[in-house]
């Protein structure tokens, strides 16, 4: 049964944001035009700190974010909600019973998948608009078997040798970064504000040469 949505109209950069009666964000537009969107999936997460971070990552950014159960946690627990603080509202979150069960809702999707066994380096690939990045839990990675049948689609952070990799939430945001880098940071703020001063006010004067 398809959720019922209806039109409200948030102002956030330019962007049109339509959302449900819960509260739900579930599509930014620009002047009628969807945005492109970077989709994140996390394969059975088992810490909800960790989920938590990257759901905060996902608002800020505009991601979606998928969860394939089994998961490590409820959806509901506090642990997962304070580390999202209060961006849970902007979130667009899609969980799916297995990855039997993604594939067969997502038919055709592009899939990039993550993992220290992968041999190619993830900023050496170019992410297509709404594509989706494959992230395994914090125990194990991404399933081998899945692996294999993807080896041109499987990329590497890379990192020293010895260690085993690194935090989940840290993955999640470099590899949302690097697509989100090569597609120009579609809708998002580039430049900041002072509080209490003001960037031109306090700018090195030129000095004029002789």
């Amino acid at each position: 049964m398809h959720e019922s949505w209806i039109y409200s109209l948030i102002e956030y950069n330019s962007c049109y944001i339509f959302e449900n009666s819960s509260g739900r964000i579930r599509r930014f537009y620009l002047e009628g035009i969807p945005l492109p969107i970077l989709n994140i999936v996390l394969v059975e997460p088992q810490i909800p700190q960790n989920t938590g971070n990257i759901a905060r990552t996902c608002a800020v950014t505009g991601a979606r974010l998928h969860l394939v159960k089994p998961l490590g946690f409820s959806i509901d627990d506090k642990k997962l909600k304070r580390a999202g603080l209060d961006y849970w509202h902007y979130l667009d979150i899609t969980d799916y019973d297995s990855l039997e069960d993604f594939f067969s809702r997502n038919p055709g999707a592009q899939c990039f998948y993550f993992s220290t066994k992968a041999q190619n380096c993830y900023s050496d690939v170019q992410y297509p608009e709404n594509c989706y990045l494959f992230f395994g839990r914090e125990d194990a990675g991404l399933p081998e078997e899945l692996l294999v049948q993807h080896p041109q689609d499987c990329v590497r952070i890379p990192m020293r040798g010895p260690l085993r990799s690194l935090n989940l939430s840290n993955s999640v945001a470099i590899g949302v970064y690097e697509a989100l880098r090569q597609w120009g940071f579609p809708e998002l703020q580039n430049q900041g504000k002072l509080t209490r001063y003001a960037w031109e006010a306090h700018a090195p004067s030129k000095q004029l040469k002789d």
